[in-house]
């Protein structure tokens, strides 16, 4: 199975205009960018849930606290 061409993104393209028609659209992608927000925010929670639970560990052992990977501060 081979990458996705130009050819084969316009067909799946013509194909969706026409099974939901050219009014539909538009409240699709809207639906479409709604979802994508909202798992996103949730998928950010989730981690910054998932850190404070990490801090609160830490500070109930007494180690110093860890910040997540790829948020170092910068020099």
């Amino acid at each position: 199975m081979g990458k996705i061409g130009y050819l084969e993104l316009i067909l799946i393209l013509v194909v969706i205009l026409i099974l939901f028609g050219g009014r539909r659209l538009p409240e699709l992608g809207r639906g479409l960018g709604k979802g994508l927000s909202n798992f996103r925010k949730a998928v950010s929670s989730q981690d910054e849930g998932e850190a404070n639970a990490q801090a609160k560990d830490s500070a109930a052992s007494g180690s110093p606290p860890t910040s997540p990977p790829g948020s170092e501060p910068k020099a």
